[in-house]
């Protein structure tokens, strides 16, 4: 089977394009490296692997790409952390709305040709943003309040866009959330606006890295955003790769929607203790808590049940053992310079 992934240059797609590799998969991946930078990867010289540099905006390009594909994962899109989400409002929902649409365009048109079987959407778990039902099940979206950031806004019309393609065209469907995941790979982002947390600036990505970063620098007090009461449920990167691999091969999954996460919570300042006493050991824990941003989300808790009743998925890596991996590359990237 061969599967097209856009964004296959990015944090999710690193380990995206490995998982299907590792399970005999023939992989396109195509990006325009417009976040990191050129990247290598592991996996580069692979024979079942083919990059394309190239612009997932390129409608005539992406109905090349997908010819001969089975599958296609949309997974290109603008996508950050919270101070992102502030800094770029316009041109989150303006370029991630293009992006969706022209991979839409191409996947009816290659749907329409008798190849591909399905175009796999990846969500976000912002799309609960406004939710107030915890754990949160799939098809809350559709009962609580719209999302308030833009960005929110434009995954759940994604979601919106992938069943109109549906109603319409007759292409089949998987979308997938993911919750907060964490590996490696999040290296300083092209876009970035400097963002300064106390005397450190941001990677401006997600929560782990920048904690791991501030501490190995060696931060003190350390700085966290908001009284560090934010519940998140911390995904390993890997874990998902394997959920969304899962939902490409499951019929159940087609025209239905996932919440791919670990069930397990955590709250900032629980998370803080954990990598600051990971890094500096019995180093007495320090902390100072710096204004929230408008669209830091309180709780993100979601059901796991459906992906775990109908994909047989959960995830098994623990943050622990996921920190063994994060902590190291943070450092090794902050003594190259790459954060």
């Amino acid at each position: 089977m061969k599967v097209l992934i856009t964004g296959a240059a990015g944090f999710l797609g690193g380990y995206l394009v490995e998982e299907l590799l590792n399970h005999g998969y023939e992989v396109v991946g195509l990006d325009n490296y417009s976040k990191y930078g050129k990247v290598n990867r592991s996996y580069g010289d692979h024979p079942g692997y083919r990059f394309v540099e190239g612009d997932a905006k390129d409608v005539s390009l992406l109905k090349e790409l997908l010819a001969d594909c089975d599958q296609f994962i949309a997974l290109a899109a603008i996508i950050g952390g919270i101070p992102l989400f502030h800094e770029y409002a316009y041109d989150l929902l303006a370029e991630n709305e293009r992006i969706i649409a022209s991979g839409l365009d191409a996947a009816v048109r290659a749907h329409k040709n008798r190849k591909l079987k399905r175009i796999i959407v990846i969500s976000s778990s912002m799309v609960f943003e406004s939710a107030s039902v915890f754990p949160t099940p799939e098809g809350e979206q559709l009962r609580c309040p719209p999302p308030q950031s833009t960005y929110g806004f434009q995954k759940l019309a994604c979601e919106y866009f992938a069943k109109g393609a549906r109603e319409q065209y007759g292409l089949p469907y998987t979308i997938i959330r993911p919750f907060n995941l964490i590996g490696i790979g999040e290296k300083r982002a092209r876009v970035d606006k400097e963002v300064i947390s106390g005397n450190i600036k941001l990677a401006m990505s997600h929560v782990v890295p920048d904690l791991v970063q501030k501490v190995l620098k060696g931060q003190n007090p350390l700085h966290i955003l908001g009284d560090g009461s934010q519940i998140r449920c911390l995904t390993y990167a890997g874990d998902a790769a394997q959920g969304v691999r899962l939902a490409m091969e499951s019929d159940r999954a087609v025209n239905e929607d996932f919440n791919i996460s670990t069930a397990e919570t955590i709250t900032i300042l629980e998370l803080a203790r954990l990598i600051w006493r990971r890094i500096r050991g019995d180093e007495p824990f320090r902390y100072v808590c710096d204004k929230p941003y408008q669209y830091d989300v309180k709780k993100r808790i979601p059901s796991v049940e459906k992906a775990k009743r109908v994909l047989g998925f959960e995830a098994t890596t623990g943050l622990e053992v996921a920190l063994d991996e994060v902590i190291p590359w943070v450092r090794k990237e902050i003594e190259a310079g790459g954060i």
